[in-house]
């Protein structure tokens, strides 16, 4: 390596050791995971009755929590968004017809967008409006985040960006009992201040009028999570300057933001999937489900595990540092006992019934006890998956671990052999999807954080293909947040309705009726 390539991987926070694993992925790849069948209604996706609706509603508002915040993925610009308008662009100045295309059908409909505006739209044609939305001379949306995008318009005149939609959805179902509700927003460095102005506009009016306390804290994702691009031989990818082409590594990498968090209970939803303050009363409501949910699972996980500790307390005198050393210090006959040993067979159908999670044999019955509190002292994650209608997202699956243990994880299609028979029947019969609807317990039973960086599956990453300078390369992403990043957590998956998931992948998504006041 040249001093300047060092002393880039100094400045980035990025090790050699680092550099060198990330290489060795792209040359042995990521291997497949064993999927063992896809998570449906029949086993793997809970589906709550009405009663067991009001029953999670009321948990939620009377669980005890130390402490709750709104997590929002909102890296990066939007210009996959308007990626249909930009090759529309270029065909319109060619002379091509655009009717019928994307871009031609946002032409058509300019004027029932939020971010429309008579005096810069009125009477133009198909190049001034695509350029008016995109370049720097108009809107600038093309380069702007989706944050910061106005995508509502209601009958008032009230127009709301996404971040605006997030601070009305947050005092909904999020609110502390202070009168406070938390925000945690990923964004990039160079988009805050258009962040900040945003908020500046319409906060202070929201904490009016719902009589709500608004802390919003922006977050960045840390560049020394960058990964290294090669090239198609697997060498380190130069940039004309001689030095190494790092690229952001995905939403895997804000683990490292999440983990920084105080919160006990978090809500993860995307920038992006936001609706209409009309739909808000079923969003908010399903989500109470899935906090309530998540409530009960870890009060009962923390059940267990008093459990399994006061038999290893009531044999010890002297304290121990960790529960695997005050564990080992008990007599075998103490986890033989019939006593434990019904305990340990309770815990075992829970982890098979509730999580999904089938135990691998013990050798005796101290191994037993073991490998259970180390199942159960895990974070934990509530799932909310919807029906698949053919929107993209990844799928809940069933699926063996390394250990023999099987447990449900949320898998990209990537991540998929659809060369292997079974695998690609697993992904035919998949009934539901993610839409990045999660609500996590980040605290362990004696109320302290858990280090999130503990439960990632490093062997769990994404390499893509990209280009770069004219050339083609790979790119390696870390495992994702809600895919490999929480692959060792606890995990449930709830139903919740359609109506609850309202992503805006494209312009064209704010023509749906959920966009529409």
């Amino acid at each position: 390596m040249t001093k300047q390539q060092i002393q880039q991987m100094k400045d980035l926070g990025i090790s050699a050791e680092t550099l060198k694993k990330q290489i060795d992925s792209f040359r042995k790849g990521f291997p497949w995971l064993e999927i063992v069948a896809p998570a449906t209604p029949q086993r793997g996706i809970r589906v709550p009755s009405s009663e067991e609706i009001e029953e999670d509603l009321k948990y939620c508002d009377d669980a005890e929590i130390s402490g709750k915040c709104k997590f929002v993925p909102a890296s990066g610009a939007a210009s996959r968004m308007f990626k249909d308008l930009f090759s529309g662009l270029d065909k319109a100045k060619s002379g091509e017809d655009i009717s019928g295309t994307p871009a031609g059908r946002f032409v058509e409909n300019i004027s029932s967008f939020a971010f429309y505006d008579k005096a810069l739209f009125d009477g133009k044609d198909s190049v001034d409006t695509l350029s008016r939305t995109l370049s720097d001379e108009g809107l600038s949306y093309g380069s702007k985040p989706k944050g910061v995008l106005k995508f509502h318009k209601y009958p008032d005149g009230e127009v709301r960006t996404a971040i605006a939609e997030h601070l009305v959805e947050a005092q909904e179902y999020m609110r502390n009992p202070d009168g406070t509700a938390n925000l945690v927003v990923t964004i990039s460095p160079e988009h805050r201040e258009l962040f900040e102005k945003a908020l500046a506009e319409v906060q202070p009016e929201y904490e009016r009028r719902y009589g709500v306390k608004y802390n919003v804290t922006f977050t960045y994702q840390d560049k020394a999570t960058d990964t290294v691009a090669v090239d198609m031989e697997n060498q380190p990818f130069l940039n004309a300057d001689g030095s190494l082409l790092f690229r952001p590594a995905g939403h895997g990498a804000l683990i490292h933001n999440l983990n920084n968090l105080e919160e006990e209970l978090v809500s993860i939803k995307n920038i992006d999937n936001v609706a209409c303050e009309r739909m808000l009363p079923v969003t908010a409501r399903y989500k109470k489900v899935l906090m309530g949910e998540a409530l009960r699972l870890r009060d009962r996980i923390f059940g267990y595990i008093y459990a399994l500790d006061q038999i290893a307390s009531s044999q010890i005198v002297n304290p121990y540092p960790s529960f695997l050393q005050a564990y080992e210090a008990v007599q075998e006959d103490v986890y033989a006992s019939d006593e434990v040993q019904q305990l340990c067979n309770e815990i075992e159908t829970f982890l098979y019934e509730e999580l999904c999670i089938e135990m691998p044999l013990s050798k005796d019955c101290k191994e037993r006890a073991i490998s259970l509190r180390e199942k159960l002292d895990r974070p934990i994650r509530v799932c909310g998956m919807v029906r698949n209608e053919g929107e993209p997202g990844g799928g809940p699956f069933i699926i063996r671990e390394k250990d023999g243990s099987t447990s449900l994880q949320i898998l990209e299609g990537a991540q998929i052999d659809k060369d292997n028979p079974h695998s690609a029947r697993a992904l035919a019969s998949a009934t539901h999807f993610n839409p990045v609807d999660l609500v996590c317990c980040l605290r362990n039973s004696r109320g302290e954080k858990f280090n999130l960086l503990d439960f990632v599956d490093s062997e769990t990453g994404f390499i893509s293909r990209k280009s770069s300078q004219g050339k083609e390369l790979k790119a390696l992403e870390l495992p994702g947040l809600w895919n490999g990043a929480m692959s060792r957590w606890n995990t449930i998956f709830v139903e919740v309705p359609l109506e609850t998931f309202n992503p805006v992948k494209t312009v064209l998504d704010l023509l749906r009726p959920a966009h529409q006041a």
